[in-house]
């Protein structure tokens, strides 16, 4: 595991821009900012490189998260942006709750084929068109055999190659003649049981012996109960059983219950669209930063983010900082949803709020009190379409996409929200005085508490490094929470820990050891 990206306590990380802008918010310049760097890591425009903090120091002084971190205020740098006027955050769990709202009924549902229904919502309840198993089929490789033991077990013709009594039951075949007491026939894994067969005697738990009139005999070691190895038809649902209610998320799982249950289609909500503009001049698409210009970090993680939300996301469109391209790109979008990165402050170069004056946009949420990702915002640009500006910093994106995308795509998929999901932090983390902060956080077993969060290092607002090694987010209320309080998680589509967090099966957990798993 990484060096640095968690251990026991949560430790600060100095040069985290995250802790220097926490600490221009509480009016706690760190010393290094205080004089030499009045506009702070990012610029005016609040949107600055993706690469910027650097490695811990060990001299450096404790951040704001930092239970030894300063409290004391001061007056905020010259040349720091400053928030509007009259212009209130709003509160994280209000903003989640605006977004969620935004569409006040689902979309009308449609029909798909099941190889385009991955990732869609049932529109209607899925209920079995006929039995499963749909007839008495056998559960493994042997014979079908009929009464108590021994049988008497017909030998095929070496030429006989057809499937039938002689040859035995292959699956995919069936035979309308009987099995006569006493008798055994070959079958195969998933054959249709014939008539007067009682039970299914594993290949691995009979002997075929030859008698000397030429035929043969097959025997057990001990009795065949009646139904033995037999799936007996409608094990597992009878035709108009209720298998799955309407709004659960066709996974492939669900596809194959389907395909088995008789569908060819199914009836489901449509994905919403989404359009993905990547905003800035100083963002490279390939090779190493280099004069001033740096990767774009947004462009590859966002579509792929949206499309494990439901979405249908195309390739980012890359756009310049340049006003009336942003409106031409705006207005001319037909996406459910459109998604910018960066242009969301009140800089030289940010255009967001000002394209949303030119197309009379309503401002759903402009501002959200968390940290990192308080530029974010939420405004309607039409019924039932809407457009989500994110910050430019990488991790400040992940929050604007976990705090207004998410719950807006949910209410577009017509899916259901999550079940609310806790667990205890396995070290304090500080918080920000008025605001919550979303930290990477990572699933450890804990010897007293269980399964625990345990914060990852590298959260600060430019950083990917710790949310690529996280299973979740967790929601930090404001002032903090300590060890063991149990806070709530925002999950990530996808798992994490094995690729990045969890030691080897069997390896005791060292909290104190470097992450990133093994070299």
């Amino acid at each position: 595991m990484t060096d640095g990206e968690f251990g026991g306590a949560f430790r600060d990380v100095t040069g985290d821009p995250f802790d220097d802008a926490l600490a221009l918010a509480n009016g706690t310049a760190p010393a290094r900012l205080r004089s030499g760097a009045a506009d702070g890591p990012y610029g005016a425009r609040g949107t600055g490189p993706f690469a910027a903090g650097g490695n811990p120091g060990p001299g450096d002084a404790a951040g704001p998260h930092h239970p030894t971190g300063p409290e004391s205020r001061r007056a905020r740098p010259a040349g720091a942006p400053r928030p509007p006027a009259g212009h209130p955050a709003t509160p994280w769990p209000a903003a989640r709750e605006t977004a969620g709202r935004a569409v006040p009924e689902p979309p009308e549902p449609g029909t798909a084929a099941l190889g385009d229904a991955l990732g869609r919502t049932l529109a209607a309840a899925l209920t079995a068109l006929t039995d499963l198993p749909s007839f008495d089929t056998s559960a493994m490789d042997g014979w079908a055999v009929s009464g108590p033991g021994p049988w008497r077990v017909a030998r095929p013709a070496e030429e006989d190659a057809e499937p039938g009594p002689a040859a035995g039951i292959l699956a995919g075949h069936a035979t309308t003649e009987a099995l006569p007491d006493g008798h055994a026939i070959p079958i195969a894994t998933g054959a249709r049981i014939p008539p007067g067969a009682t039970a299914v005697l594993r290949s691995e738990h009979g002997e075929v012996l030859d008698l000397p009139d030429g035929r043969a005999r097959l025997y057990a070691p001990r009795p065949v109960p009646p139904g033995q190895d037999i799936r007996p038809r409608g094990q597992e649902c009878r035709r108009g059983d209720h298998l799955l209610p309407a709004g659960a998320v066709v996974t492939p799982a669900v596809l194959g219950l389907a395909a088995a249950a008789g569908y060819d289609e199914l009836s489901v909500y449509p994905r919403p669209t989404v359009e993905v503009l990547v905003l800035g001049d100083e963002l490279l698409r390939e090779g190493l930063p280099e004069d001033g210009r740096i990767r774009d970090a947004l462009g590859p993680m966002l579509a792929p983010w949206l499309r494990e939300l439901g979405a249908e996301a195309a390739a980012p469109r890359h756009l310049a900082d340049d006003a009336d391209t942003l409106y031409e790109a705006v207005a001319g979008s037909t996406a459910d949803l459109v998604v910018t990165t960066g242009g969301t402050a009140s800089g030289p170069v940010d255009h967001v709020h000002p394209t949303l004056r030119r197309l009379g946009a309503e401002l759903l949420v402009d501002g959200v009190a968390v940290r990192p990702g308080h530029p974010m915002l939420l405004a309607r640009l039409a019924p039932r379409r809407h457009l989500v500006g994110l910050p430019g910093n990488p991790l400040a994106a992940v929050s604007g996409l976990l705090t207004l995308a998410e719950p807006l795509l949910r209410s577009l998929a017509a899916r259901r929200p999550a079940a609310p999901y806790r667990a205890p932090l396995a070290a304090a983390v500080h918080g920000h005085p008025h605001d919550t902060r979303l930290v990477p956080v990572a699933y450890r077993d804990d010897e007293r508490h269980g399964l625990v969060a345990t914060p990852l290092h590298f959260h600060g607002p430019a950083m990917l490094r710790g949310i690529a090694a996280a299973d979740a987010m967790a929601v930090i209320p404001p002032n903090g929470a300590e060890y063991g309080a149990e806070v709530e998680l925002l999950e990530l589509p996808w798992p994490a820990s094995w690729s990045a967090g969890w030691a080897a099966p069997g390896a005791p957990y060292d909290a104190a050891a470097p992450s990133g798993g093994p070299a």
